[in-house]
Protein backbone atom coordinates (compact mmCIF):
# COMPACT_ATOMS: atom_id res chain seq x y z
CA UNK A 1 0.00 0.00 0.00
CA UNK A 2 1.09 3.31 -0.88
CA UNK A 3 1.23 5.72 2.06
CA UNK A 4 1.87 9.28 1.70
CA UNK A 5 1.68 12.96 3.45
CA UNK A 6 -0.33 15.35 1.62
CA UNK A 7 -3.55 14.23 3.42
CA UNK A 8 -1.76 15.74 6.28
CA UNK A 9 -0.56 18.79 5.02
CA UNK A 10 -4.10 19.72 2.78
CA UNK A 11 -5.56 19.08 6.26
CA UNK A 12 -2.84 21.82 8.36
CA UNK A 13 -3.24 24.09 5.33
CA UNK A 14 -7.16 24.16 5.83
CA UNK A 15 -6.68 27.83 7.65
CA UNK A 16 -5.04 29.09 3.84
CA UNK A 17 -7.54 27.55 1.90
CA UNK A 18 -10.33 29.53 4.04
CA UNK A 19 -8.03 32.62 3.94
CA UNK A 20 -7.84 32.75 0.28
CA UNK A 21 -11.13 32.35 -0.34
CA UNK A 22 -12.01 34.88 2.32
CA UNK A 23 -9.47 37.29 0.52
CA UNK A 24 -11.09 36.59 -2.96
CA UNK A 25 -14.48 37.67 -1.49
CA UNK A 26 -13.03 40.79 0.15
CA UNK A 27 -11.18 42.06 -3.27
CA UNK A 28 -14.47 41.12 -5.30
CA UNK A 29 -12.16 38.43 -7.65
CA UNK A 30 -15.04 36.23 -8.20
CA UNK A 31 -17.80 39.02 -9.18
CA UNK A 32 -14.91 40.64 -11.45
CA UNK A 33 -14.55 37.64 -13.36
CA UNK A 34 -18.32 37.37 -13.98
CA UNK A 35 -18.36 40.77 -15.20
CA UNK A 36 -15.63 40.53 -17.60
CA UNK A 37 -12.42 40.85 -15.81
CA UNK A 38 -10.79 37.57 -16.80
CA UNK A 39 -6.85 38.55 -17.00
CA UNK A 40 -4.30 39.47 -14.01
CA UNK A 41 -3.98 42.90 -15.27
CA UNK A 42 -7.99 43.06 -15.76
CA UNK A 43 -8.37 41.85 -12.40
CA UNK A 44 -5.84 43.60 -10.72
CA UNK A 45 -7.32 47.11 -12.26
CA UNK A 46 -10.72 45.81 -11.29
CA UNK A 47 -9.80 44.64 -7.71
CA UNK A 48 -7.76 47.48 -6.48
CA UNK A 49 -4.75 45.26 -6.36
CA UNK A 50 -1.54 44.49 -7.20
CA UNK A 51 -1.04 42.20 -10.37
CA UNK A 52 1.59 39.85 -8.31
CA UNK A 53 -0.86 39.46 -5.46
CA UNK A 54 -3.92 38.71 -8.44
CA UNK A 55 -1.49 36.13 -10.15
CA UNK A 56 -1.03 34.24 -7.39
CA UNK A 57 -4.24 34.38 -5.38
CA UNK A 58 -6.14 33.60 -8.42
CA UNK A 59 -3.85 30.62 -9.30
CA UNK A 60 -4.36 29.63 -6.16
CA UNK A 61 -7.81 29.71 -6.02
CA UNK A 62 -7.58 27.43 -9.94
CA UNK A 63 -5.22 25.04 -7.64
CA UNK A 64 -8.58 24.88 -5.16
CA UNK A 65 -11.54 24.48 -7.90
CA UNK A 66 -12.98 27.86 -7.67
CA UNK A 67 -11.58 29.73 -11.16
CA UNK A 68 -10.08 27.84 -14.25
CA UNK A 69 -7.30 29.44 -16.71
CA UNK A 70 -6.32 28.39 -19.89
CA UNK A 71 -3.23 28.33 -21.32
CA UNK A 72 -3.58 32.28 -22.68
CA UNK A 73 -4.18 33.04 -18.88
CA UNK A 74 -7.07 33.97 -18.81
CA UNK A 75 -9.50 32.81 -15.92
CA UNK A 76 -13.44 31.48 -15.44
CA UNK A 77 -15.19 30.49 -12.45
CA UNK A 78 -16.19 27.48 -11.25
CA UNK A 79 -19.84 26.28 -11.31
CA UNK A 80 -20.20 26.76 -7.73
CA UNK A 81 -18.13 29.74 -7.56
CA UNK A 82 -20.58 31.41 -10.34
CA UNK A 83 -23.52 30.17 -8.46
CA UNK A 84 -22.42 31.03 -4.55
CA UNK A 85 -19.52 33.51 -4.84
CA UNK A 86 -20.99 36.40 -7.61
CA UNK A 87 -21.98 39.67 -5.53
CA UNK A 88 -25.76 39.99 -6.27
CA UNK A 89 -26.44 36.33 -7.13
CA UNK A 90 -29.50 34.79 -5.40
CA UNK A 91 -27.75 32.10 -3.96
CA UNK A 92 -24.46 34.84 -2.67
CA UNK A 93 -22.77 33.40 0.16
CA UNK A 94 -20.40 35.56 0.94
CA UNK A 95 -22.46 37.49 3.57
CA UNK A 96 -21.85 34.00 5.35
CA UNK A 97 -18.12 34.68 6.22
CA UNK A 98 -18.25 37.20 8.90
CA UNK A 99 -20.43 34.34 11.21
CA UNK A 100 -18.72 30.90 9.83
CA UNK A 101 -15.60 33.06 9.77
CA UNK A 102 -16.52 35.29 13.45
CA UNK A 103 -13.83 35.31 15.99
CA UNK A 104 -15.97 32.79 18.42
CA UNK A 105 -15.77 30.39 15.43
CA UNK A 106 -11.91 30.66 15.54
CA UNK A 107 -11.49 30.21 18.72
CA UNK A 108 -13.51 27.61 19.57
CA UNK A 109 -11.57 25.85 17.08
CA UNK A 110 -8.07 26.80 18.22
CA UNK A 111 -8.62 25.60 22.11
CA UNK A 112 -10.34 22.30 20.64
CA UNK A 113 -8.07 19.86 22.26
CA UNK A 114 -8.96 21.59 26.21
CA UNK A 115 -12.53 20.90 24.53
CA UNK A 116 -12.03 17.24 24.03
CA UNK A 117 -10.49 16.90 27.57
CA UNK A 118 -13.74 18.96 29.04
CA UNK A 119 -16.07 17.20 26.68
CA UNK A 120 -17.11 20.76 25.93
CA UNK A 121 -16.58 24.36 24.43
CA UNK A 122 -13.36 25.65 26.55
CA UNK A 123 -14.45 29.14 25.53
CA UNK A 124 -15.75 31.24 28.70
CA UNK A 125 -19.11 31.19 29.81
CA UNK A 126 -21.95 29.45 27.70
CA UNK A 127 -19.63 29.51 24.69
CA UNK A 128 -22.05 30.30 21.69
CA UNK A 129 -25.13 29.91 23.12
CA UNK A 130 -24.43 32.90 25.52
CA UNK A 131 -27.14 35.34 25.92
CA UNK A 132 -27.50 37.85 22.72
CA UNK A 133 -23.96 36.56 22.01
CA UNK A 134 -22.92 39.12 18.55
CA UNK A 135 -22.34 36.08 16.37
CA UNK A 136 -26.11 35.59 16.05
CA UNK A 137 -26.38 39.10 14.14
CA UNK A 138 -23.78 37.78 11.87
CA UNK A 139 -25.70 34.74 11.55
CA UNK A 140 -29.30 36.49 10.47
CA UNK A 141 -27.50 38.47 8.14
CA UNK A 142 -25.29 36.19 6.43
CA UNK A 143 -26.79 32.70 6.27
CA UNK A 144 -30.72 33.46 4.69
CA UNK A 145 -28.97 32.06 1.46
CA UNK A 146 -28.07 28.72 2.49
CA UNK A 147 -31.43 28.07 4.11
CA UNK A 148 -33.31 29.16 1.31
CA UNK A 149 -33.92 25.31 0.28
CA UNK A 150 -35.01 23.99 3.17
CA UNK A 151 -36.91 27.00 4.27
CA UNK A 152 -39.12 26.09 0.84
CA UNK A 153 -39.56 22.96 1.79
CA UNK A 154 -40.64 23.18 5.22
CA UNK A 155 -42.92 25.74 3.53
CA UNK A 156 -44.24 23.26 1.33
CA UNK A 157 -45.08 20.58 4.05
CA UNK A 158 -46.52 22.66 6.76
CA UNK A 159 -48.05 26.13 4.79
CA UNK A 160 -51.22 25.08 4.59
CA UNK A 161 -54.39 27.44 3.64
CA UNK A 162 -56.31 29.28 5.94
CA UNK A 163 -55.15 30.41 9.25
CA UNK A 164 -52.04 29.59 10.52
CA UNK A 165 -50.22 30.92 13.82
CA UNK A 166 -46.60 30.00 13.36
CA UNK A 167 -43.95 29.88 16.37
CA UNK A 168 -40.47 30.89 14.67
CA UNK A 169 -37.92 29.66 17.73
CA UNK A 170 -34.50 31.35 17.21
CA UNK A 171 -35.77 32.98 14.01
CA UNK A 172 -32.27 34.20 13.00
CA UNK A 173 -32.87 35.71 9.43
CA UNK A 174 -36.38 34.82 10.09
CA UNK A 175 -36.54 32.99 6.52
CA UNK A 176 -38.23 30.13 7.68
CA UNK A 177 -41.43 31.67 9.04
CA UNK A 178 -41.30 34.44 6.39
CA UNK A 179 -41.50 31.43 3.24
CA UNK A 180 -44.82 30.05 5.20
CA UNK A 181 -46.37 33.50 5.60
CA UNK A 182 -45.27 33.89 1.90
CA UNK A 183 -47.15 30.35 0.65
CA UNK A 184 -50.11 31.52 3.08
CA UNK A 185 -51.38 34.87 3.36
CA UNK A 186 -53.41 33.97 6.54
CA UNK A 187 -50.34 33.56 8.18
CA UNK A 188 -49.22 35.24 11.56
CA UNK A 189 -45.93 34.19 12.10
CA UNK A 190 -44.18 34.87 15.93
CA UNK A 191 -40.87 35.47 15.59
CA UNK A 192 -38.53 34.59 18.71
CA UNK A 193 -35.39 35.72 19.44
CA UNK A 194 -32.56 38.33 20.95
CA UNK A 195 -33.36 42.15 19.87
CA UNK A 196 -30.73 42.57 17.71
CA UNK A 197 -31.27 39.58 15.86
CA UNK A 198 -34.99 40.62 15.18
CA UNK A 199 -34.03 43.39 13.68
CA UNK A 200 -33.05 41.92 10.91
CA UNK A 201 -35.67 39.44 10.68
CA UNK A 202 -37.76 41.94 10.69
CA UNK A 203 -35.69 44.24 7.63
CA UNK A 204 -35.83 40.69 6.09
CA UNK A 205 -39.69 39.95 6.63
CA UNK A 206 -40.58 43.40 4.49
CA UNK A 207 -38.06 42.65 1.94
CA UNK A 208 -39.79 39.27 1.26
CA UNK A 209 -43.37 41.11 1.13
CA UNK A 210 -44.55 40.06 4.52
CA UNK A 211 -46.48 43.00 6.25
CA UNK A 212 -45.78 44.12 10.12
CA UNK A 213 -49.21 43.05 10.60
CA UNK A 214 -48.36 39.17 10.42
CA UNK A 215 -45.07 39.23 11.41
CA UNK A 216 -44.69 39.90 15.36
CA UNK A 217 -41.10 39.82 17.12
CA UNK A 218 -40.97 38.09 20.36
CA UNK A 219 -37.83 39.00 22.20
CA UNK A 220 -36.37 36.65 24.88
CA UNK A 221 -34.26 33.73 25.99
CA UNK A 222 -36.10 30.65 24.62
CA UNK A 223 -36.14 28.79 27.55
CA UNK A 224 -37.38 31.26 29.64
CA UNK A 225 -39.99 33.33 27.90
CA UNK A 226 -43.50 32.19 27.85
CA UNK A 227 -44.69 31.16 24.13
CA UNK A 228 -48.21 31.18 24.22
CA UNK A 229 -50.61 28.97 23.20
CA UNK A 230 -52.31 27.51 20.04
CA UNK A 231 -49.84 27.64 17.44
CA UNK A 232 -50.55 25.29 14.15
CA UNK A 233 -46.40 25.03 14.07
CA UNK A 234 -43.63 25.71 16.24
CA UNK A 235 -40.14 26.03 13.92
CA UNK A 236 -36.87 24.69 15.47
CA UNK A 237 -34.61 25.45 12.82
CA UNK A 238 -31.08 24.93 14.00
CA UNK A 239 -31.61 24.90 17.40
CA UNK A 240 -31.10 21.57 19.18
CA UNK A 241 -27.80 20.52 17.89
CA UNK A 242 -26.80 23.38 20.95
CA UNK A 243 -27.69 21.45 23.85
CA UNK A 244 -28.15 17.95 25.37
CA UNK A 245 -30.68 15.42 25.59
CA UNK A 246 -32.68 16.45 28.72
CA UNK A 247 -32.14 20.52 27.83
CA UNK A 248 -34.25 19.59 24.71
CA UNK A 249 -36.68 17.50 26.21
CA UNK A 250 -37.91 20.19 28.53
CA UNK A 251 -37.84 23.04 25.65
CA UNK A 252 -39.40 20.15 23.55
CA UNK A 253 -42.27 19.90 26.41
CA UNK A 254 -42.59 23.18 26.51
CA UNK A 255 -43.56 23.46 22.56
CA UNK A 256 -45.81 20.33 22.96
CA UNK A 257 -47.87 22.24 25.53
CA UNK A 258 -47.72 25.62 23.55
CA UNK A 259 -49.02 23.76 19.93
CA UNK A 260 -52.48 22.86 19.73
CA UNK A 261 -53.96 19.49 18.68
CA UNK A 262 -52.45 17.96 15.51
CA UNK A 263 -49.84 20.86 15.69
CA UNK A 264 -46.46 20.34 14.31
CA UNK A 265 -43.01 20.99 15.81
CA UNK A 266 -40.80 21.45 12.59
CA UNK A 267 -37.25 20.48 13.20
CA UNK A 268 -34.56 21.47 11.29
CA UNK A 269 -30.58 19.67 11.84
CA UNK A 270 -27.58 18.13 10.12
CA UNK A 271 -28.44 14.39 11.07
CA UNK A 272 -26.02 11.50 10.83
CA UNK A 273 -26.64 8.15 10.35
CA UNK A 274 -26.67 5.76 13.01
CA UNK A 275 -23.01 5.38 12.76
CA UNK A 276 -22.40 9.11 12.99
CA UNK A 277 -19.36 9.09 10.62
CA UNK A 278 -21.57 9.22 7.43
CA UNK A 279 -22.94 11.46 5.69
CA UNK A 280 -19.60 13.27 6.80
CA UNK A 281 -21.36 17.28 6.27
CA UNK A 282 -23.71 16.17 9.00
CA UNK A 283 -21.58 13.77 11.04
CA UNK A 284 -18.95 16.28 11.00
CA UNK A 285 -20.71 19.33 12.72
CA UNK A 286 -20.38 17.31 15.80
CA UNK A 287 -16.85 18.97 16.72
CA UNK A 288 -18.10 22.05 15.95
CA UNK A 289 -21.13 21.79 19.05
CA UNK A 290 -17.84 20.07 20.78
CA UNK A 291 -15.53 23.47 20.23
CA UNK A 292 -18.13 26.28 20.76
CA UNK A 293 -20.89 24.87 22.75
CA UNK A 294 -20.76 23.42 26.53
CA UNK A 295 -22.81 20.10 25.74
CA UNK A 296 -24.54 20.53 21.81
CA UNK A 297 -24.27 17.36 19.37
CA UNK A 298 -25.42 16.23 15.72
CA UNK A 299 -27.66 14.03 16.90
CA UNK A 300 -29.35 11.06 14.71
CA UNK A 301 -32.88 10.16 14.07
CA UNK A 302 -33.60 7.58 16.30
CA UNK A 303 -32.17 10.58 19.24
CA UNK A 304 -34.06 13.56 17.51
CA UNK A 305 -37.35 10.76 17.80
CA UNK A 306 -36.54 9.71 21.17
CA UNK A 307 -36.69 13.61 22.40
CA UNK A 308 -39.91 14.44 21.02
CA UNK A 309 -41.48 10.70 22.23
CA UNK A 310 -40.19 11.71 25.80
CA UNK A 311 -41.60 15.36 25.58
CA UNK A 312 -45.38 14.00 24.90
CA UNK A 313 -45.18 13.69 20.63
CA UNK A 314 -46.44 10.90 18.41
CA UNK A 315 -43.34 9.49 16.43
CA UNK A 316 -41.75 11.50 14.35
CA UNK A 317 -40.73 11.46 10.00
CA UNK A 318 -37.96 12.67 8.66
CA UNK A 319 -38.17 14.42 5.31
CA UNK A 320 -35.17 15.08 3.25
CA UNK A 321 -34.45 19.12 1.97
CA UNK A 322 -32.11 18.71 -1.12
CA UNK A 323 -29.68 20.05 -2.04
CA UNK A 324 -29.05 21.23 1.63
CA UNK A 325 -27.08 18.60 3.96
CA UNK A 326 -30.15 19.04 6.66
CA UNK A 327 -32.89 17.17 7.21
CA UNK A 328 -36.58 18.07 8.47
CA UNK A 329 -37.99 15.86 11.15
CA UNK A 330 -41.56 16.66 12.17
CA UNK A 331 -43.62 15.42 14.99
CA UNK A 332 -47.17 16.09 15.80
CA UNK A 333 -48.98 16.29 19.00
CA UNK A 334 -51.85 14.14 19.03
Amino acid sequence: MNVSPIRIFDTLRGMQQAEALKAALELGVFTAIAKGSNTVKALAGACRASERGIRILADYLTIDGFLTKTADGVYGLSPDAATFLVAGAPAYLGNAVPFLMHETQRRAMETLAEAVRKGGTALEGQGSVSDSHPAWVDFAKGMMPMMMPAAQKIADLVANSGSLKVLDIAAGHGLFGIMIAQRNPAAQIYALDWPKVLEVAQQHAAQFGVEAGRYHLVSGNAFEIEYGSDYDVVLLTNFLHHFDHATNVDLLRKVHKALKPGGKAVILEFVPNDDRVTPPEAAGFALTMLAATPSGDAYTFRELDAMCREAGFQPAAVHDAPPSPEKIVIATKG
